[in-house]
């Protein structure tokens, strides 16, 4: 029912985007899945209701699963050296590399899981015994791993999903710079960037890919005003209902706008020399980690109670640091919201100049009017007379 509800609001989105809406009031990622033409009953129930993805998904564009559905998503330019776009002269690419590899890490996510993540439980972190003997460094230790031992699973789901659908023959992305195909067009995770993550925004940018591209479609480049909480908010509703999910997508707000400020104001003090470039890959990817696992362990508790146990035993350090970090440290404004005030702003001045042009062909033909008046008026004065 999830991926239901993504499908039909993508959709929505899509066809207004395409159909009332100017191409230069779009994003790049909005114009490039605009669809210009109402779907037939058939397509949209193909597209909504397809069986490769009703249960797990991942979610898709409409445009894409239609390319897809006539035989086009396999015609693929792919860009050449001198960066012109040329016609790839390769039969049907075959999915049975992606379908093996895809499938590989399924059984090793599963076998994590089975054997793994049993042993160490995330409910431990609550525990009355190990709160009271361990250590910091031992809790911080034990939430990162118990975080860490969580995740097979859904590496295991997502990645079969995925790859239920390359061996149908969707996803393909084109070919590389080396000719390679490409199978990760509606891949929903990166396991090595989300592992390897030194930044919040790099673990959100590789975990539930396609979900976060629909919650930057449908919300993030539409909010007119504090996106990054609208994203967040409408997140947890789309999950569910439990405490937990609201307590997570609170927390990750504070977060990752934390995290933001910190590395806008210190990143560029670190790029060089490589030495150093690397002792802050080192410090930031502890950093996320202990970060990212203190924000998710309400989405595993679920309830309310032991989410505020857990918040509790650790003094609600992060959510203080947070804070502090948003009170103390400058926070540029984003990219994102200077361009769209800038959209606003030409498109506000090219209504304005319409008008006045608009106003001036009035007057001006309104003045003719006057003129042809007075010209018939005084001709047939004249003819009166004589």
């Amino acid at each position: 029912m999830m991926i239901i509800t993504q499908k039909i609001t993508s959709l929505a989105y899509e066809i207004h985007d395409g159909m009332f809406r100017k191409d230069e009031e779009l994003t790049p990622s909005q114009r490039g899945l605009a669809v210009r033409r109402m779907p037939s009953l058939l397509e949209y129930v193909s597209y909504t209701c397809n069986f490769m993805g009703i249960l797990a998904g991942p979610l898709c564009s409409y445009k894409d699963y239609i390319a897809f559905i006539e035989g086009r998503a396999s015609h693929v330019a792919q860009p050449s050296e001198n960066g012109k776009d040329e016609q790839h002269g390769k039969a049907d690419p075959s999915p049975n590399a992606a379908v093996t590899e895809k499938l590989l890490v399924c059984g090793l996510s599963l076998l994590f899981h089975l054997t793994i993540s049993n042993m160490l439980p995330v409910e431990y972190n609550i525990d009355e015994h190990f709160q009271a003997t361990a250590s910091w460094p031992t809790k911080a230790t034990y939430l990162y791993v118990s975080l860490l031992a969580a995740r097979p699973k859904y590496y295991f789901a997502w990645t079969l999903a995925d790859a239920i659908n390359n061996a149908a023959g969707f996803g393909f992305r084109g070919y590389d710079k080396n000719g390679v195909a490409r199978w990760d067009l509606i891949s929903n995770l990166r396991i090595q960037q989300i592992e390897m993550s030194t930044s919040f925004k790099m673990f959100l940018d590789n975990w539930n890919i396609q979900t976060a591209l629909w919650l930057k479609r449908v919300c993030y480049e539409r909010a007119t005003f504090s996106p990054t909480i609208q994203t967040f908010f409408l997140s947890a509703i789309w999950h569910g209902v439990y405490p937990g999910y609201y307590l997570t997508f609170l927390t990750g707000v504070l977060m990752t706008l934390a995290a933001r400020a910190v590395r806008n104001n210190f990143r560029h003090y670190f790029l060089e020399p490589p030495q150093l470039k690397l002792f802050y890959d080192l410090i930031t990817w502890v950093a996320t980690q202990i970060t990212i696992s203190y924000t998710v362990v309400p989405f595993v508790l679920l309830s309310i109670k032991p989410s505020f146990t857990f918040y509790s035993s650790w003094y609600y350090c992060l959510h203080v640091c947070s804070i502090l970090v948003l009170l103390l440290l400058p926070v540029k404004k984003s990219q994102r919201r200077t361009s769209t005030q800038e959209n606003v702003h030409l498109s506000q001045a090219k209504k304005f100049d319409e008008r006045e042009n608009s106003l001036g062909q009035n007057s001006f033909s309104t003045m003719n009017n006057v003129c042809n008046q007075n010209r018939d008026t005084g001709s047939r004065h004249s003819s009166l007379t004589q």
